[in-house]
């Protein structure tokens, strides 16, 4: 079964909207089994937008169409798609009616141009689910199909979820499921990572299940997503619990999350289970580090709060000075835990991105001198990150 995405828009040509969409839908398609050789992007032009979507019927059994399904004189899917199929728009009243409900209930009224999302080829079907305005079509055409959902991310994704991915699986034939997981790891590149799991790798790629694949994430460190495909979701499940206990060997300590875990909500969770709590103190990181345990922590029940620490004083090094920051932060909050990052005074002639991790635990200090890449901007949010692993190390 193949799959092509076809993404409409102006703006995705004019790089004033980054097309999110396209990657997203690719990577739930490789996670439902189903191939995806194609994807393309097109602007509102009714001929360029009916030969896009033409070629990918030629090449495949279903084409995801992603966009211009929106109210105004550009939002053309709906016309292209009839066109293709040779049939004429039918107007449903119940859609119109479901529209009209949404608009009411936030206390607007419909406007006219909204009837015309309620414009269905004849012989299609609206998609199930109608998070917005924009209802999705569910486009049969012999034995090929085009989906149309908007470019809105929140409604695609419901859509994709709810009824596409499914159907997709069904057309197939396809009666395994399968399933991912994510192990997040810090401290490692991704060259690193291929090296150390290169055996593993070789084995798995005899049995082809299940299959491991590097995600290099920036500032948010290197991810292993292990993919399992098996006859059941607790068979699937097990699988990938097997190989997560395998990896985890090989790799040991840098891996600090799984899935959605970020650094952040890991140290807070190690935190709370040991009845902890922690201060900050500010430096080169910049209020980055309040920032972020804040949005993990908006209670601050384990975050105390976080001080300006600006003790850069001559003939002070960068490790003292590390420490001396953590601890005027422990006073001030009376936390159990208190860390910061501090840059070396250019007195101690340390490269460029020399970064001093001090953390105070109870009575004890700590402190680890690492050298970070980046601008400005990518060395504070490295450091925070570092720092934050740092402290998970330590706690551990």
């Amino acid at each position: 079964m193949r799959c092509e995405v076809v993404a409409i828009g102006t703006e995705l040509l004019l790089g004033q909207i980054v097309d999110t969409n396209s990657s997203w839908i690719g990577e739930q398609l490789a996670l439902a089994g189903i191939d995806s050789h194609f994807q393309t992007k097109v602007g509102d032009n009714f001929e360029r937008m009916k030969s896009s979507i033409q070629q990918g019927l030629d090449r495949s059994e279903a084409v995801i169409c992603c966009g211009g399904l929106g109210p105004t004189q550009d939002d053309i899917t709906r016309d292209v798609i009839a066109n293709i199929m040779g049939v004429d728009l039918i107007r449903d009243e119940a859609i119109v009616e479901k529209i009209r409900h949404m608009f009411e209930s936030r206390g607007r009224i419909m406007t006219d141009n909204n009837r015309r999302q309620a414009d269905i080829p004849a012989g299609a079907s609206p998609i199930p689910k109608m998070p917005g305005t924009a209802p999705g079509l569910y486009c049969p055409i012999d034995n090929k199909v085009i989906y149309a959902v908007p470019g809105v991310p929140y409604e695609m994704r419901e859509m994709m979820e709810h009824f596409i991915l499914s159907d997709l699986q069904k057309r197939s034939g396809q009666r395994a499921v399968i399933r991912s997981r994510v192990l997040r790891t810090w401290g490692n590149s991704e060259s690193g990572l291929a090296e150390t799991l290169g055996d593993r790798i070789q084995q798995l790629d005899k049995t082809g299940n299940p299959t491991l694949a590097f995600l290099a994430s920036g500032i948010e460190g290197i991810k292993v997503r292990i993919t399992a495909k098996a006859e059941d979701e607790a068979a699937a499940v097990q699988i990938l619990g097997d190989e997560e206990a395998v990896l985890r060997q090989l790799l040991g300590d840098i891996v600090f999350g799984v899935d959605d875990e970020t650094i952040e909500t890991v140290v807070l969770n190690s935190l709370r289970k040991k009845d902890m709590t922690v201060a900050v103190a500010e430096t080169l990181t910049g209020g980055v580090m309040s920032s972020r345990l804040t949005s993990s922590d908006p209670e601050m029940t384990s975050f105390k709060g976080a001080i300006v620490f600006k003790g850069i004083e001559n003939g002070v090094t960068g490790t003292d000075r590390a420490l001396l920051a953590a601890k005027k932060a422990k006073e001030t909050y009376n936390a159990d835990v208190s860390v910061a990052a501090v840059e070396p005074c250019t007195s101690e002639g340390k490269p460029r991105g020399t970064v001093y991790l001090g953390v105070m635990i109870g009575d004890t200090s700590f402190v680890e001198e690492v050298g970070l890449p980046g601008d400005r901007n990518r060395l504070r949010n490295y450091a925070v990150i570092s720092l934050m692993n740092y402290c998970r190390k330590l706690m551990s």
